[in-house]
């Protein structure tokens, strides 16, 4: 098969050209194609981000976009706006019916895309567009995240992990004092829990509560306390469900009540509603939750949107007498394509928006840590302790089972969950349920 090598004739800003029309290096005949030659329209979904002066949360992409197109004459980049909570569901749908963007950004390791879309050629691999002096300015962690069998399925551009962030306001009104260092075990947080839920205006009714959190497929806020017994979803080799272990049952349980029992946790605890769920703890009309667990991009959300005195602490501990955090990697993948030129312009344009600068504006304004090393080398956390504090915890990151049927499984687990939360069944029938439909998957 043909191998396009040709020099880029245009010192443009697209810091990736010439590198988007490099032979395979990995020896594999695979035709690359020419970004130069190609004229159409890529197609790209990508989710809010940190917003302008004029609330748009998109500025950003808009911006590298327009900056492209000037650049790259007959190549429009066509932006597809879509709510991140939505954002697995319309990729499932699009992927069924075979009509992908060009460009999502996209964790594979327990989302909408997953190993298994990769084996059936769903993900195009990336290996002949980064050359070995390219990858080396990754964490070697971030690049794991995105390879399998081998070859590259993505250009990570962002490395997250979960904490726990504590209103301080909420906290110096209930005369509660934060946790030493953010560190405590759960019994220290309950009782802060349930110093953190009063009645505000004396009409009887509870105006704050202690603690809350959502539950649904593909989001983690909650599951580093079922770890806190030293539970996990499944066992080492991934062969068996082990989230039905009586550690886990009662950690899962123990969340739970917060809600059912201890009456610590609004009536939404537990629900699907993730936007309402921040809004109750950053919103400076609502702030009626003292306590929530959230991905780094809510500190930087807590730090310009929405300006809010807060705190980040570690997740309680409990038997496990070690705190754990669920960890992510954030990148963008391409989806196949049928054309070898458009495939290398589409891959030169991820490069463009993922290049230290790209990284380092994005871990300043968007609240992630970099997966470009050169990106962490320019210090964007310098002057941000609460990012700091967060970075810390990266020793305490676990990350999910990446197993090939890792999204019906995790459906299956979440499904149980939300009816845990909403009282309709023990946590340990539910896990008892969910034992019966991860053992048909992992069969």
């Amino acid at each position: 098969m043909k191998k396009v090598f040709k020099k880029s004739a245009l010192a443009l800003a697209t810091l990736g050209l010439a590198a988007s029309v490099l032979a395979a290096c990995n020896g594999d005949s695979e035709e690359v194609g020419n970004a130069e030659e190609f004229k159409g329209k890529i197609t790209i979904w990508d989710g809010p981000r940190w917003p302008d002066k004029d609330d748009n949360k998109f500025h950003w992409l808009e911006a590298k976009i327009k900056e492209y197109e000037e650049a790259n004459e007959g190549v429009e980049v066509d932006l597809v706006q879509v709510p991140w909570a939505e954002m697995g569901d319309k990729l499932g749908v699009a992927i069924a019916g075979k009509s992908w963007p060009d460009i999502a950004p996209v964790d594979i390791s327990g989302s909408a895309v997953s190993i298994d879309h990769i084996e059936q050629g769903v993900v195009e691999p990336l290996d002949s567009f980064l050359d070995k002096d390219e990858k080396a300015d990754f964490y070697e962690n971030a690049l794991e995240a995105y390879t399998y069998d081998d070859k590259l399925y993505g250009i990570p551009n962002s490395i997250t992990l979960h904490s726990m962030l504590l209103n301080l306001d909420l906290f110096e009104e209930a005369g509660v004092t934060p946790p030493e260092n953010g560190k405590w075990t759960y019994d220290e947080f309950l009782e802060a829990a349930k110093k953190l839920t009063f009645d505000r205006d004396g009409d009887g009714k509870t105006d704050v509560y202690g603690f809350s959190t959502y539950i649904m497929p593909g989001y983690y806020e909650a599951w580093p306390f079922f770890y806190k017994n030293g539970g996990s979803p499944l066992n080492e080799d991934m062969t068996e469900f082990t989230f039905d272990s009586p550690e886990t049952i009662q950690a899962i349980q123990d969340l739970a009540d917060l809600k059912l029992t201890e009456k610590v946790a609004p009536e939404t605890h537990g629900g699907a509603d993730v936007g309402g769920t921040f809004q109750a703890w950053a919103n400076e009309e609502q702030r009626t939750v003292a306590m929530q667990p959230w991905a780094t991009w809510a500190i930087g959300a807590a730090q310009g949107a929405y300006p809010t005195n807060f705190a980040v602490a570690e997740y309680p501990t409990g038997e496990n007498e070690s705190s754990s955090t669920i960890g992510g990697v954030g990148g963008w993948i391409m989806f196949h394509q049928e054309e070898t030129n458009k495939k290398a312009a589409v891959a030169d344009f991820m490069k463009f928006i993922s290049t230290a600068e790209e990284q380092y504006n994005m871990a300043q304004n968007y609240g992630i840590f970099p997966a470009r090393i050169s990106a962490s080398e320019m210090d964007p956390f310098k002057d941000n302790p609460e990012m700091t504090r967060a970075m810390e915890m990266s020793d305490q990151v676990v990350m999910l089972p990446r197993h090939p049927e890792w999204k019906k499984i995790d459906e299956a687990i979440q499904a149980q969950l939300q009816l845990v939360f909403n009282g309709e069944k023990t946590a340990e029938a539910a896990m008892a349920d969910a034992k019966k439909a991860v053992d048909e998957l992992l069969k």
